[in-house]
């Protein structure tokens, strides 16, 4: 097959594409540009697209042996990704922009253009899995699961899946660096990258406040009562904890934690631990893994945070929303987060939550 290895500069890109010659495979190896100036974007090794990235990248195409080239994507994840990420946030959602950019950028514009060339898929060196079974191809859990991005990909869709090629799936993280080693690529103890490509500071709510604006607004308890304020009630996700700045303590001492965000009033509601329960869970725009899901309630597992744990679930569609609803009740559910169905390893699906009971 003719594929094109998408290559970040770092150690799992790099095994990618050169499993991908190995077996038998013509590739072309590209990194994508995803800021018109790359200063303003994070650099240093804790990145994923910044231009020390584009540099290892490079030099791993070359020691690989296969052609590279720099794709210009600034203004599909700029509109994509960076614009959604503000918008969810406005909102008062709260986002995870790695799956926008899997789902417009790596697999939709990226798989696009690949076809349009005349290949037939993207490798990357995602932590998942593909099987062919009476379904078509599915979407599964890598063999590690410490490392297993298979929540990141649910938002792509069957024709998506069918053009994907994981090769690390069936390998551990510490195999993979030796294998780097074994195979001369100078990024094999490269750190993995962490936080939010965009955001040069890491400082998220800094980030925001300097986009949206810091508009004082008032933090109150769930009577309504002010007990506090705040500079921009979208820097805010629910369940927080630290940094809230109340000035009225309660009564025994106990801690207040983040319940809901108004972004039409600018108003943080605050409460109890107890009150942040959730047991069911509701998301709109899902996307389908493999076969849809119906009306008909069916057993499995729901995961909602990138690295947390699969929970126990019954699961089935009313109408256009996917509702979950849990064996045991769930802390501190934001709105805007994803809610991925898992069949055993399979993934089912996934939805942007925009409601919790």
């Amino acid at each position: 097959m003719k594929l094109i290895a998408a290559m970040s500069g770092g150690v799992d890109s790099a095994v990618a594409a050169a499993r991908a010659v190995e077996a038998g495979h013509e590739v072309i190896g590209v990194h994508l540009a995803l800021a018109a100036n790359p200063q303003k974007y994070r650099s240093g090794a804790r990145g994923c697209c910044t231009i020390e990235d584009s540099h290892d990248a490079r030099r791993a195409a070359d020691v690989i042996g296969i052609p590279f080239y720099i794709w210009d994507m600034a203004e599909e994840f700029h509109d994509g990704v960076v614009e959604d990420f503000l918008a969810e946030y406005s909102a008062g959602r709260t986002p995870n922009p790695c799956l926008r950019c899997n789902e417009k950028i790596k697999f939709a514009a990226v798989l696009d253009r690949a076809r349009a060339m005349g290949y037939d898929g993207v490798v990357t060196g995602h932590y998942a899995r593909t099987q062919i079974g009476p379904d078509g191809k599915t979407l599964h859990r890598a063999v590690d699961h410490s490392k297993d991005q298979s929540y990141v990909l649910s938002v792509l869709t069957i024709e998506q899946i069918n053009g994907a090629i994981f090769p690390l799936g069936d390998t551990t993280k510490v195999d993979i660096r030796a294998e780097a080693e074994r195979r001369g690529l100078a990024v094999a103890q490269k750190p993995d990258s962490h936080d939010i490509c965009f955001v040069p500071s890491g400082d998220n709510a800094g980030w925001l406040r300097d986009r949206l604006g810091s508009e004082v607004g008032p933090i109150v308890d769930q009577d309504g009562n002010k007990i506090g304020e705040h500079k921009g009630a979208y820097t805010y996700t629910i369940g927080q904890r630290k940094g809230l700045g109340l000035t009225v303590p309660t009564a025994d001492g106990s801690p207040r934690f983040v319940l809901k965000i108004e972004p039409v009033t600018n108003t943080v509601v605050v409460g109890a631990r107890e009150d942040l329960a959730i047991t069911t869970m509701r998301g709109e725009r899902p996307v389908w893994c493999g076969p849809a899901v119906g009306s008909e309630v069916k057993s499995g597992f729901v995961q909602i945070r990138a690295h947390g744990a699969a929970l126990p679930c019954t699961y089935y569609c009313d109408g256009a929303l996917l509702v979950a609803t849990l064996e045991e009740p769930l802390l501190g559910l934001a709105t805007g987060q994803a809610m991925v169905i898992y069949d055993g390893d399979r993934v089912v699906g996934s939805a942007t939550v925009c409601e919790t009971q």
